[in-house]
């Protein structure tokens, strides 16, 4: 959620960035009602159990005749303490529910506008001239017997598959040599749990506007993470962490899984938009001000791992209107997809500033020892969407593809060929 203090100092900042994501700024208002009435019922609710308590110390040196009416004073401010407490928690509750109505503010110099109003910022790598008619991911990867969409379907509907061969040797590939270039740049490699629990999935913002996408277990009341972002982020939950020595970087290795409600009809070919994916996700919490270098550095590592993979890919600064509600500024790099002309998304990376860590309860402390919230970021270091680009983009005229050098050493082949029959 977002800072109190700077809501009430810049009221106009958080309009203007509500209106920037297509989002009420009438909640800004809300909440500094909220606020204020919240502030009140505190500074109310002080002022009785002040006055009670020095009451009760009266009691003790009063005459009998005064201590009757001291007693019957008291309890009617015990009464009355009740009534403030009451009145206190209800505005703490309102006060919750108003903050975690509003999104993470959007940083100034991110696009204004919805999902097609992103900025270029850079394309690397030309797109390929083909001298053959190119195929595209599902129909290499039948025909090379590395994904199974079918048997898929059968086994758990619609929008799952199978890796199969070099298929889910391709795929661990990619994540093996993620995870090694996630250790040489100082991040702690991380398995972490798939189902977490609602105050974690809430404190990392996707319980909002993305709840459609989650599964949920209602009988353990728990969630299965769409990415490992959500589990990271609670792994310092309620903690004071040190940052003296800089940043925390961890690299998450998981399972990820999204309904991907509100998609019907939308990439229903293939495995580019699917119910269950790999990924390996960075994680960091590092102080505020180190916030906006450390994002940098997460857009760079995920620029080097697609350089390993080969591919053109170009980088966008996404819309207000297309980030999600913890991040205050994203950049993706999209690779280019021949059989649709066009660049689709292989990574993300998000700066949440201090919205999930507020939330999560995250700190650590100043220079002067005083706890303080601390920042997240977030990024995409390798994930099974990149097996489309990878195998357009290799493709060979006779129907084979070649894999990245980077990837020999753990595919166990230069080039993919179609299985013997």
């Amino acid at each position: 959620m977002i800072d109190l203090r700077f809501l009430r100092d810049n009221p106009d900042v958080v309009r203007a960035s509500q209106l920037a994501r297509g989002e009420d700024p009438a909640l800004v208002d809300a909440l500094l009602q909220a606020d204020s009435a919240r502030r009140s019922a505190v500074a109310a609710a002080d002022t009785l159990r002040a006055e009670h308590k020095a009451l009760g110390k009266q009691v003790g040196k009063a005459s009998p005749e005064e201590r009757t009416h001291l007693l019957e004073r008291g309890a009617e401010l015990s009464r009355r303490v009740k009534e403030a407490e009451s009145v206190e928690q209800t505005t703490d509750a309102e006060l919750e529910a108003a903050a975690r109505a509003i999104s993470n503010v959007v940083q100034e110099g991110a696009p204004a506008g919805g999902e097609d109003d992103y900025v270029v910022l850079e394309t690397v790598g030309a797109t390929r001239e083909f001298d053959f008619e190119p195929k595209d991911h599902l129909e290499l990867g039948e025909a090379l017997g590395l994904i199974d969409m079918e048997r898929g379907a059968k086994v758990s509907g619609a929008r799952f598959y199978f890796l199969t061969g070099y298929g889910a040797l391709l795929q661990l590939g990619l994540l093996q040599l993620a995870a090694r270039k996630a250790v040489a740049n100082g991040f702690t490699m991380m398995i972490p749990p798939v189902l977490v629990r609602p105050e974690i999935m809430a404190g990392t913002g996707f319980l909002g506007q993305h709840s459609a996408e989650v599964y949920h277990l209602e009988e353990d009341d728990l969630y299965l993470v769409g990415t490992s972002e959500v589990p990271l982020a609670g792994y310092h939950s309620g903690e004071i962490i040190d940052l003296a020595g800089g940043p925390k970087r961890y690299a998450g290795w998981s399972s990820c899984f999204r309904r991907e409600a509100g998609s019907y009809g939308k990439d229903t070919r293939g495995i580019i938009r699917v119910h269950q994916f790999d990924k390996i996700e960075m994680f960091v919490y590092c102080r505020p001000e180190e916030a906006d270098e450390e994002h940098r550095r997460l857009l760079a590592w995920e620029r080097e791992m697609l350089a390993a993979i080969e591919v053109p890919y170009r980088v966008i600064d996404v819309a207000a209107g297309d980030l999600g509600s913890s991040a205050a500024r994203k950049f993706d790099c999209e690779a280019w997809v021949p059989s649709q002309a066009a660049y689709r998304e292989l990574t993300s990376t998000s700066n949440c500033t201090t919205f999930q860590a507020r939330r999560l309860s995250v700190r650590y402390r100043d220079e002067n020892n005083k706890p303080q919230i601390a920042a997240t970021l977030n990024g995409t270091l390798a994930t099974t969407r990149w097996i489309v680009a990878l195998l357009e983009n290799h493709q060979q005229a006779d129907g084979s593809v070649r894999v990245p050098a980077e990837l020999v050493p753990f595919v166990g082949t230069e080039l993919l060929k179609p299985p013997a029959r």
